[in-house]
């Protein structure tokens, strides 16, 4: 299929895209170069080869629903990983990151099971907006000793890549690496995309993918119907966010807190205090 100039790229940031970008049976190679890109950045060895857990799978029609938008897989040794993108905050991510981590842990042997044959898990959380207190776009956790770094075990890793913190690397596009894959992820134009695959090779076959998925009328409806849905859940959840700060403005208040102290603890605005407190 050629590449109609006139039609608008969707967005590979919203997970219905996404993951039949790099969590579907026909693009595992691009999954494993990613996943590659990523390893090698943290100082790691690199993976031969992976098996999906849960691959992306055609619905039967364009009103079917992909609930499960992460991708699982599982390397040569054993190892399970687990990679989300996340386009809005959900809130509380980290507590989040950590309950599916335990749970992608905890289901690999039975009750009464041998601890002996647990693997490592690795979860990697790509997330549109910032999060962590630090200027690093990719940031690596593991279980270690606070005053002298000796590893408990090495069998949890957390990924966290933050597309926001991405700006000032803008620059390294030459180098090759993770910073290329997410800079196509964050959406850099087209005109650059060249550039972006000279170092990253399997980077052109994202893109392709991209391309046709964009030109695809069942692909749009599906990207449309998910960003509908998306954008819903971010609504009630900064509503429920809004109607907590309210009620413990009001407490405040009650308690005869001053205006400004108020709005400044919680995110309020004066106006919306003066309002509560009428």
């Amino acid at each position: 299929m050629e590449w109609d100039a006139h039609v608008r790229l969707l967005d590979p940031r919203v997970d219905v895209i996404f993951k039949r970008i790099f969590g579907s049976e026909r693009n595992k190679d691009v999954l494993l170069a990613f996943l590659n890109s990523t390893f090698r950045e943290a100082g790691e060895s690199p993976l031969t080869e992976i098996v999906l857990l849960n691959p992306y799978t055609e619905p039967d029609s364009p009103n079917d629903k992909q609930s499960i938008m992460d991708i699982k897989a599982k390397t040569a040794k054993g190892e399970l990983l687990n990679i989300e993108m996340q386009l809005f905050n959900p809130y509380h991510m980290e507590k989040r990151t950590l309950f599916y981590w335990s749970e992608m842990y905890y289901h690999q042997i039975p009750k009464g099971g041998n601890y002996n044959t647990l693997k490592k898990c690795v979860t990697i959380n790509i997330l549109n907006y910032s999060t962590l207190p630090n200027d690093r776009y990719h940031s690596v956790f593991h279980l270690r000793e606070d005053r002298t770094g000796v590893p408990l075990l090495d069998d949890i890793e957390i990924h966290i890549i933050e597309l926001t913190k991405l700006n000032e690397h803008a620059a390294e596009l030459e180098e090759g690496g993770l910073v290329n894959w997410l800079l196509f992820l964050k959406g850099v134009d087209k005109s650059n995309w060249e550039v972006l695959t000279m170092k990253e090779p399997m980077l052109k076959k994202a893109m392709d993918t991209l391309e046709f998925l964009s030109q695809d009328r069942a692909a749009r409806m599906a990207y449309d119907a998910r960003m509908k849905a998306l954008s819903d859940e971010k609504s009630r959840i900064e509503g429920a966010k809004t109607e907590t700060s309210k009620e413990i403005a009001v407490r405040l208040l009650n308690r005869g807190v001053d205006l400004q102290t108020v709005s400044e603890a919680t995110g309020l605005s004066m106006e919306e205090v003066k309002l509560l407190r009428q």
